[in-house]
């Protein structure tokens, strides 16, 4: 890998596995409507929407954060 690229392999990969986690996050938000505008269906309001979809979004920004942080480190070490 060229030496000048400002990321690290392992950094690249982090950075692609907190993009992934976010992905997921986002894919557990998706869903809950309901077919029938006039009819309220209560399944947007459950855990997987409101507690674990951001949560799992969360941790896919703070594996963003290590992998950018992550490879400034290693730059500044060497």
């Amino acid at each position: 890998m060229d030496k000048n690229f400002a990321i690290t392999p392992k950094g690249l990969r982090l950075l692609i596995a907190g993009l992934l986690v976010m992905i997921a996050g986002y894919i557990l938000m998706a869903g809950g409507g309901s077919e029938d505008p006039s009819v309220f269906n209560e399944s947007m309001f459950d855990f997987r929407r409101l507690v674990a979809a951001p949560l799992v979004i969360l941790c896919g920004v703070a594996i963003e954060i290590i992998a950018i942080m992550g490879s400034f480190k290693n730059k500044k070490e060497k």
